[in-house]
């Protein structure tokens, strides 16, 4: 498949990597010129500069034929727009990420079916960490390749922030389960030793990680929540 990105954020990073890792083509596309020269070592794709949400970048983009436009930036109201735009160029599939649940009903009534909604699923993960209440770390496979894990902030940790983490590459802090507690995070969260770190991660480097927390990854696996999801 050829698949159009919009948006390299972390999480258009991460989903670019696993599409060149299945062996798709990619385009990935920024507003951001110096980020893209920097990504060019980095990762083996095509890459436009523009606003992704413009009709003339969106067709460049397109090229002679594109299977799929998926837009990740961390703005709803620019993905919403180029998920417009999209549907008008010929995409067979457009994807946007939605994080504002209010704006669902909105892409519904534009005929955007296909909605990328991250944080809901996040915050259902972290219910069921919570549920399952396990000392270690506790793994949600919500599809092949990704999956949620949790991770018992250590003493080490103790005082930092999300953002001063360092967490491996292709792994990425949504939520933290505290007592009663829990919420998504941001960089400025600080962590304190038993507290549950969610994070969502290749499987690849999942060994990576238990080492990184200090921990062997023997939990029993929770529920299956994308087997769940398919049979609400």
């Amino acid at each position: 498949m050829r698949i159009v990105i919009v948006g390299a954020s972390r999480f258009g990073l991460a989903t670019t990597e696993q599409f060149l890792e299945k062996g798709h083509e990619v385009v990935l596309v920024d507003s951001d010129r110096d980020k893209l020269l920097a990504l060019e070592e980095e990762i083996d794709c095509g890459m436009l500069h523009g606003d992704g949400s413009l009709p003339s970048v969106q067709r460049e983009a397109f090229g002679d034929h594109a299977d799929a436009l998926v837009l990740l930036t961390n703005n709803d109201d620019v993905n919403i727009l180029a998920a417009a735009v999209g549907k008008s160029i010929g995409f067979e599939r457009v994807l946007p990420q939605i994080v504002r649940a209010e704006l669902i009903s909105v892409c519904e009534e534009l005929g955007l079916e296909d909605l990328i909604a991250p944080h809901s699923k996040i915050a259902r993960s972290i219910v069921h960490l919570l549920e399952d209440n396990e000392d270690a770390s506790v793994e949600l496979r919500f599809h092949k390749g990704l999956q949620v894990v949790g991770y018992q902030v250590p003493e080490s940790m103790d005082g930092q922030t999300v953002g001063e983490l360092g967490l491996p590459r292709r792994s990425r802090a949504f939520g933290i389960a505290r007592g009663e507690d829990e919420d998504l995070v941001s960089d400025d969260t600080r962590l304190h030793t038993g507290d549950k770190l969610v994070l969502l991660i290749d499987d690849n480097i999942r060994d990576e990680l238990n080492d990184y927390f200090g921990t062997k990854h023997t939990a029993p696996r929770a529920r299956d929540q994308s087997r769940k999801e398919d049979q609400d």
